[in-house]
């Protein structure tokens, strides 16, 4: 069996203006082997999932694809473009998220998927879920009705002129022959009274009904009835509110929020964003076992990796990879790309080497971290230097002194510490 090595390039690509926005999602892997070989110029099968709500939430769109890598162990293909295997990519609800990818994968080409990976999709650039705000263009042509089989068919010019004679007075040029005579209209009277019922039977006196001694019992009683009745009905009703009340609850999904410390994710929580339900772990060890690696793979050029910030070293990573590239194991960024771990069922590969930005996160909440790494059969972060993903210059890129506020730009030659993180 094979360990594959993934790296999710959520990249959407957008080269001009469109009156409608391509339905598909560019997506980037690189592959390798258990021995971190990367596996070249071979096909490999993938199956995609589009996952809404959580990381193991409803899937509304799956697809297989078998690309083939490059000379460098990267596949690129389009998600949307594959095989369909459920769901309709085009029909997808954006705005109805958050939603996650899940890939599946072979490296022999078949459907024995050997390893799992969730990222959540962060942001839609090309607004799908605004698609149905299409253009009508071209033109509508109306054509009024013609009548031929209707008595407005055969109106004459003279019928027309005629139309100012409607006043109510004969003045002399309407032909009243077919009207009925007087004695024909006497006769339908006639007949008229003929089909009226006898009514000599019917009540032609109404007498009220007089109450007895009794009668404020009664209406004492009708009241009770009353009252009982409706008590009744309020009981009733107040149960299916509160039942509806309930399902209507028990419906709605359960939201998970995370604090800075919980165990999760991975790894340790120790950034989160406003809503508590999205931001970044860290693994809770060392990439590097203690013993420190370089930050180049033995190459001194110009990556482009410049990010800073909150998810920028996951840009940074594979700007990285992809100008170093060969044993992902012999620098900082291929070590954490190259990590991965399991917990609660989830196999998570999506760990990156972090910004400065994010380094100056996690010394900040280095206490919490280490007691919740501890917790869980980790270790602590190390008083001393930790790479970050952000470079400096051809030659240099910035490091964090750890349990310490001091950051140094060194040469990308010199050792440090590294601990992958994640975000989700």
């Amino acid at each position: 069996m094979r360990k594959i090595f993934i790296i999710i390039a959520a990249v959407w690509i957008t080269t001009s203006v469109f009156a409608q926005p391509p339905e598909k999602i560019s997506y980037q892997a690189v592959i390798r082997d258990t021995g971190n070989n990367l596996i070249t110029n071979q096909t490999i099968g993938m199956q995609i999932s589009i996952l809404q709500g959580t990381a193991d939430g409803t899937s509304v769109y799956e697809e297989i694809q078998t690309p083939t890598t490059n000379a460098n162990g990267l596949v690129s293909f389009e998600i949307g473009a594959g095989t369909i295997v459920s769901g309709s990519f085009a029909t997808i609800d954006w705005a109805n998220g958050p939603y996650f990818i899940k890939t599946e994968t072979d490296p022999t080409g078949e459907t024995s998927y050997t390893i799992t990976g969730v990222s959540q999709l962060l942001s839609v650039p090309y607004a799908l879920h605004a698609k149905t705000a299409e253009t009508i263009t071209g033109t509508i042509t109306e054509t009024d009705p013609v009548f031929t089989e209707s008595d407005a068919a055969n109106i004459t010019a003279t019928d027309i002129t005629n139309l100012g004679n409607l006043s109510g007075t004969n003045t002399g040029d309407q032909d009243l022959s077919a009207y009925a005579t007087k004695t024909a209209l006497s006769d339908s009277i006639a007949r008229v009274r003929s089909e009226i019922p006898d009514v000599s039977s019917f009540l032609s006196t109404e007498t009220d009904l007089v109450w007895d001694a009794d009668s404020s019992l009664v209406r004492a009683e009708v009241r009770t009835e009353i009252s009982d009745s409706l008590l009744a009905l309020n009981a009733a009703l107040s149960t299916v509110i509160q039942d509806t009340e309930n399902q209507i609850r028990a419906d709605i999904p359960t939201v998970t929020t995370y604090s800075v410390g919980d165990f999760a994710q991975g790894g340790v929580v120790f950034w989160v964003d406003e809503t508590g339900q999205h931001g970044l772990a860290c693994a809770i060890e060392d990439q590097d076992g203690g013993s420190s690696i370089q930050w180049y793979n033995g190459s001194s050029t110009t990556t482009s990796a410049v990010g800073d910030g909150v998810y920028a070293g996951e840009m940074n990573t594979l700007l990285i990879i992809a100008n170093q590239g060969a044993t992902l194991t012999n620098y900082a960024a291929g070590l954490c790309a190259n990590y991965s771990v399991s917990q609660n069922g989830v196999t998570y590969g999506d760990w990156y080497l972090p910004s400065k930005y994010e380094l100056m996160i996690m010394n900040n909440h280095s206490a919490a971290i280490n007691s919740a790494a501890g917790d869980n059969g980790g270790s602590n972060l190390a008083i001393g230097w930790y790479w970050s993903s952000t470079e400096d210059s051809k030659y240099d890129a910035w490091m964090q002194l750890f349990h310490y506020d001091s950051k140094n730009s060194l040469s990308k030659d010199r050792t440090a510490r590294v601990r992958a993180v994640r975000a989700f």
